[in-house]
C-alpha cells in the first residue's frame, strides 16, 4: 500500500475556544521511530479531556467548573501534566488497522485492527510516573488520518463491534478501572458514582457491576432508566439536594467508597455519605476543582482519599480482554465527521448525552 505524504487534521493552534481547531488538508504524515506502528484511524472518540485542554482548564489559576471560559494564555500550564507545545494534533481514543511499521517491529502486524492505550510510557523512564505522554496532549492524537504510536501502545482487538463503537472504550473505561482499582472494589462494596451518564461515570457503572458491587449512580431523572439498564441499583437525581438524596435513598445513608468526576459544591455530601474507613476516588472536577472539605469527616471516619490519572501498567491490556469477551458494552451517543470536530465537542459540551461521541477521519 503506498502512502500519502500528507493527511488531514486537526490542529489545536493555542489554548482558547473552537477557533483554536485549524482543519488542515496538508499536515505531514507521522514519522515513525524504529518501535513505532503508523495507524490509519478508523474512528476517533472526544472526551473531557480534549475539551478541558484546548480551553487551558488544567492551569492551577483556573479555579471554576469546565464549562467556563478560562482565558488562559499558551504560555501557562494548562494541559494536564503541564505546557503544551502547539500546534497539536489531540485525540486520545483512537481504534483503526496498521499501515506501516517501524524496522524493530515485525511487518507480520501491518493490517493489524488495533485499539490504543493512550499512556505512552518512556521504557527507559526510571519509575511509573516518569516519562509518561498522553496520547493528543504531550505527543500528537487521533484527530487525523493516520497517528503514530509506540506499537506497545497498539492492542490487537477481536471484536465485532465497529470501529466507532471501539473507540468510546479506551479513554473512559481505563480511567474507571483504573478509579475501581485504587479502591479495591469487590461484591461486598456499596459503591457512589457522580456524573454516571458520562462517558467514566457509565463506565464505572458497567465496571463496578462486572465487579458485583452494589451501585448508586447519580445523574438526572430524564437518563434514569438508562442507568438503571446498565446496572445501576439506585439512581439518584443530581439535581435534587445531594445531602437529602443520598440519606433518603441509601441504605444506612452512607457507602463504602465513592467514585467522582464531578467535584464542585456537592462535594461535601459525596464524604458525608462515606462510611467509617471508606475510599474516595476522583478522575474529574467538571463542576469545579476547589471543594470544601472538612477535615474532621477526613480524620475522624479515617477516610482514605485517591487519585487516578496514569494507568498501571497491565490495566489496558484486561480492558481489552473484557471487550472481546462482552463483559462490558459501548455507549456510543454518536458519529461525525473529523471536519465537524466543532459539532461534536459542542454536543459533548451539551451534556445531553449517555456515553461518547466519536469522530471519523
Amino acid at each position: 500500500m503506498e502512502l500519502p505524504r500528507q493527511m488531514t487534521a486537526v490542529l489545536l493552534t493555542g489554548y482558547g475556544s473552537f477557533d483554536k481547531l485549524v482543519i488542515r488538508n496538508d499536515v505531514p504524515l507521522p514519522s515513525l521511530g524504529a518501535h513505532e506502528v503508523l495507524i490509519r484511524v478508523g474512528s476517533c472518540g472526544v472526551n473531557n479531556t480534549d475539551i478541558n485542554t484546548r480551553k487551558g482548564w488544567y492551569a492551577p489559576s483556573v479555579r471554576d467548573a469546565t464549562d467556563a471560559t478560562t482565558g488562559v494564555k499558551n504560555n501557562d500550564r494548562g494541559a494536564w501534566s503541564g505546557g503544551l507545545s502547539f500546534p497539536r494534533i489531540q485525540g486520545a481514543d483512537v481504534v483503526g488497522r496498521i499501515v506501516a511499521v517501524g524496522h524493530q517491529v515485525s511487518v507480520e502486524r501491518i493490517g493489524e485492527r488495533v485499539i490504543v492505550e493512550p499512556v505512552v510510557r518512556d521504557p527507559q523512564a526510571p519509575g511509573d510516573r516518569e516519562g509518561i505522554e498522553y496520547l493528543g496532549s504531550e505527543r500528537d492524537g487521533g484527530f487525523a488520518e493516520y497517528v503514530a504510536i509506540p506499537a506497545v501502545n497498539a492492542f490487537p482487538v477481536h471484536s465485532g463491534l465497529s470501529d466507532a463503537e471501539l473507540a468510546t472504550f479506551p479513554c473512559s473505561y481505563s480511567t474507571a478501572e483504573h478509579m475501581l482499582t485504587r479502591i479495591r472494589i469487590t461484591h461486598q462494596d456499596t459503591l457512589l458514582i457522580t456524573g454516571a451518564s458520562g462517558g467514566v461515570g457509565s463506565a464505572l457503572v458497567q465496571l463496578a457491576k462486572r465487579r458485583g458491587a452494589t451501585v448508586a449512580a447519580v445523574t438526572s431523572a430524564a437518563k434514569k432508566s438508562t442507568l438503571a439498564a446498565l446496572g445501576a441499583d439506585m439512581v439518584i437525581d443530581r439535581r435534587n439536594d445531594l445531602t437529602t438524596a443520598l440519606r433518603q435513598a441509601l441504605p444506612e445513608g452512607m457507602v463504602d467508597a465513592v467514585a467522582d468526576v464531578v467535584g464542585g459544591s456537592g462535594f461535601p455530601a459525596l464524604i458525608e455519605a462515606l462510611k467509617p474507613g471508606g475510599r474516595y476516588v476522583t478522575a474529574g472536577a467538571i463542576a469545579g476543582p476547589i471543594v470544601a472539605l472538612d477535615l474532621r469527616q477526613l480524620y475522624l471516619k479515617d477516610l482514605e482519599f485517591q487519585g487516578a490519572t496514569v494507568l498501571p501498567p497491565g490495566l489496558f491490556s484486561q480492558l481489552v480482554g473484557y471487550i472481546e469477551q462482552g463483559e462490558i458494552r459501548p455507549l456510543l451517543a454518536g458519529e461525525f465527521p473529523l471536519t465537524a470536530i466543532r459539532e461534536a465537542q459542542e454536543a459533548f459540551m451539551a451534556k445531553d448525552h449517555i456515553g461518547n461521541f466519536v469522530l471519523r477521519p
